[in-house]
């Protein structure tokens, strides 16, 4: 039989006498307020306020909620809103107290400390709902046990910026998450990690409100926003109404002391904590200190009409984020079915996601089962636009497959291919292309693969007299014959040779005090242990490895270099496809061309741009021809054979040009102007071929690099203002990915400043990248898009700074 509500007060009173303590009277008082409840055949429900606990009533209470699973009592709610008195330690075990009656747990992480949070996220909770608004993760990994949890409310988690490979994957009945005004931006890795939420139907990232014909924002009504019979509150819960005081803490005035004194960001600012270790949550710091005001608008649309806030501050205007099927400007008829899309809100707390182009239609086209997003339902037509415009701007999968393939599967078509083909009767036309296959063994790993590994390249080693150095890279280019090697120069003017797949460093060249930041450098083709370094100084060297040292042990010998004429302000320099000419331009109009076995400069072409050139590039098969990008917008093809006084053609941006190269076959140029704007020419007259539609962030100074990437099939695009890198299909345009750059510990977002594909391993690439802290270095992320992330999870991050420059490659 039941335990009654009586008997449990009784023992409570009996523990409090043992410890010799008086008993709590918020305890008390909720203990009463059950037993009304009771008494009134309604849901009674023992609301726990932990802001009025102290360490002292710890164990009568944990005694009393160990007897409350047998108890009369229906359902046990926790509640912290402000800075808890109760020690960290504590506050788990009365969590866990609880195992089948845990209704609801809402409380404010600020005082707990990263310890709680991260415990909370791998313990995980019975409760039902858990409200962790303006909680302090990172990285979201809730990977603990939240079986009986179906709603989740995440809401202004300001350093929140994406979840881990295994996060939600014990919350099979989580139907509703609220993660508004987040950090979170990556389409791929959000949908992926959503996908596996089966039962989910309501997700919110920013809360949207439908304007009236009078131009009032209205809360959904019942009808639109209901759904299996749940009661509308903002992000939806199976609670009872809210007369029933399930949210008592919410009924609060202007005059609440707690609310009123109460700052988020004063117990952060004295905890201090280390921010630079590679934990899931920050503590360092808030972004977003919210005062009285803010406090109270975070509650959802309809637990304001509990608080009785009459002047609740809105943001003005709407949010228009689709191009496609922009905002009506006249009043809807709601008698017809009219596409969400197209309809008038406005929206109130959204996450950087929400921002993102296409954000609506990709998230409904990847989650079949949504039926709420952003508060607005998702009718019918409006998925049917959703996948229409997901078809038009996304691949779901490389070379556009449609669906996901065991790599078993794919292998043993390959071979029953092969023995079919061995007969003499079996048709060629029935044959399969020689890259159809590679093509598909890449799709299926990258289907599986949604968190891509990023692994960072060591930047420390030994070098002469056993010295170790810490490399600040600027620079770095693969080798177009050994898969295994790379070089990099540094903003110290040193050239290292490393194997990229050891990890070791095979030579090294010192500065010697010649060479300030190399910004330019290019393998010979014919002669593969040559290379060319230029510096920001103007220095010109040619260097031969084998005659570089290898270990600590050795020496620089100048045997085997070759110093060329200075070219000052040194940007770029590329070698033509015979190793017999390279190019060299800078901050200035002109270009330099040089005769690498005399080691003579030949000729400086003047006045070939407006502006200075930013890049200059040879074809990879024509050795005469090679293309120059400008700052003043344009682009240009050159033919030395035709001694260069006019070029071949000019094509323009609508900004300065940060770069331009070749494909790998020559067929196309790859120009990138500043602040994404990313095309693909012809290249033999300069047609537009593709506009790659990259929305712009509006900075001047967001210089954009693009390159090839598996081939010619795809483009990997980057911005110095930015921390991630875009990959879209070169022949069709459509965007194949994000990949997002997260260093480890707090702060650490990091920055493209220049980006290469592997030119041996298919959707592989490498990220020369900053930190936004200036008091540290850049490094050398290498990318694999078909291998996951959680191969690579002892690897760290260190912090490095954001260098930005406009020049060079």
């Amino acid at each position: 039989m039941a335990t009654d509500i009586g008997t449990l007060e009784k023992r409570y009173f009996d523990a409090c006498k043992r410890q010799g303590i008086s008993p709590n009277k918020t305890i008390v008082a909720a203990l009463f307020k059950a037993k009304i409840k009771k008494a009134r055949r309604e849901i009674s429900s023992f609301i726990i306020t932990m802001d009025g606990l102290k360490d002292v009533d710890f164990c009568p209470l944990l005694d009393l909620l160990k007897e409350v699973d047998a108890s009369e009592i229906d359902a046990v709610d926790m509640i912290n809103r402000s800075e808890c008195v109760l020690s960290a330690e504590y506050v788990s075990p009365l969590l866990h107290a609880v195992s089948k009656k845990l209704r609801v747990v809402d409380i404010c992480d600020i005082s707990l400390g990263k310890d709680f949070l991260l415990d909370l996220a791998q313990q995980g909770l019975s409760c039902q709902v858990l409200n962790l608004k303006s909680s302090h993760f990172r990285k979201l990994g809730m990977v603990g046990k939240f079986m009986h949890m179906h709603t989740l409310n995440l809401d202004f988690s300001a350093s929140l910026t994406t979840f881990r490979e295994d996060c939600f994957s014990c919350m099979p009945n989580l139907r509703s998450l609220s993660l508004c005004e987040t950090k979170i931006t990556n389409m791929w890795t959000t949908s992926a990690a959503l996908a596996k939420l089966p039962l989910l139907d309501e997700l919110r990232f920013q809360n949207c409100i439908h304007c009236s014909d009078s131009n009032s924002p209205t809360v959904l009504s019942g009808n639109e926003g209901q759904c299996s019979g749940r009661i509308a509150l903002g992000i939806h819960m199976d609670l009872p109404s809210p007369g029933d005081e399930v949210f008592p803490h919410l009924e609060l005035n202007m005059d609440d002391e707690d609310m009123n004194d109460y700052d988020i960001g004063q117990d952060v600012r004295s905890q201090n904590e280390d921010s630079s270790d590679n934990s899931e949550v920050d503590f360092s710091g808030h972004d977003h200190e919210f005062g009285l005001t803010e406090l109270l608008s975070e509650i959802p649309l309809a637990w304001v009409e509990l608080a009785d806030l009459q002047n609740e501050q809105i943001s003005s205007g709407t949010l228009d984020m689709q191009d496609e099927y922009p905002f009506c400007t006249e009043s809807v008829n709601l008698t017809t079915p009219t596409p969400t899309a197209t309809k008038k809100y406005i929206s109130r707390h959204p996450s950087l996601i929400c921002y993102e182009k296409n954000y609506r239609e990709y998230m409904i086209a990847s989650l079949p089962n949504l039926k709420l997003l952003d508060n607005l339902p998702i009718g019918k037509i409006d998925r049917e636009i959703a996948n229409d415009i997901f078809t038009r701007h996304f691949e779901r999968l490389p070379y556009n497959r449609l669906d996901k393939e065991s790599l078993v599967t794919i292998l043993q078509k390959r071979e029953i291919r092969a023995n079919l083909s061995s007969r003499k009767k079996f048709s060629t036309l029935s044959r399969k292309s020689q890259h159809f296959y590679s093509r598909s063994l890449s799709a299926a790993k990258m289907g599986s693969c949604a968190w891509p590994e990023l692994h960072p390249l060591p930047m420390r080693g030994s070098v002469v007299r056993d010295e170790r150095r810490n490399f600040r890279p600027r620079q770095f280019e693969y080798h177009p014959s050994d898969s295994s090697l790379m070089v990099f120069g540094t903003l110290d003017g040193e050239v290292v040779v490393m194997n990229h797949e050891s990890e070791n460093i095979v030579s090294y060249i010192p500065s010697l005090g010649a060479m300030n930041s190399v910004l330019g450098l290019c393998w010979l083709k014919k002669y593969p242990s040559k290379l060319i370094a230029g510096s920001d100084n103007g220095s010109l060297r040619l260097y031969d490895i084998q005659h570089m040292p290898t270990t600590s042990r050795g020496v620089y010998s100048s045997c085997g270099s070759v110093n060329f004429d200075e070219f000052d302000q040194l940007t770029s320099v590329h070698v033509n496809s015979s190793d017999e000419l390279f190019v060299a331009s800078g901050y200035s109009k002109n270009v330099a061309l040089y005769d690498i076995s005399s080691g003579r400069r030949l000729q400086v072409f003047a006045d070939m741009h407006r502006a200075h050139i930013n890049v200059v590039k040879f074809a990879n098969h024509s050795p005469s021809l090679f293309a120059t990008s400008s700052f003043d917008r344009d682009v240009k093809m050159w033919d030395i054979r035709q001694k260069p006084t006019q070029p071949c053609y000019t094509a323009s941006s609508t900004r300065g040009n940060v770069m331009v190269c070749f494909s790998p076959d020559d067929h196309y140029l790859l120009v990138s102007a500043v602040d994404n704007e990313v095309k693909q020419l012809l290249a033999v007259d300069g047609r537009l071929h593709m506009d790659f539609g990259i929305a712009s962030t509006g900075s001047s100074q967001n210089y954009t690099r693009s390159y090839y990437m598996s081939g010619r099939d795809y483009v990997i695009s980057g911005s110095c203002d930015e921390h991630v890198v875009r990959i879209c299909c070169a022949n069709t345009g459509r965007r194949l990915k994000d990949v997002s750059l997260q260093g480890k510990g707090a702060g650490a977002s990091m920055f493209v400043q220049s980006l290469r594909g592997d030119p041996f391993r298919d959707f592989n690439m490498s990220v020369l990248a900053a930190y936004v802290r200036p008091s540290s270095n850049s490094e050398i992320l290498k990318i694999n898009l078909v291998a996951s992330s959680e191969h690579d999870k002892s690897h760290s991050h260190k912090q490095k700074s954001h260098s930005i420059t406009g020049m060079g490659g």
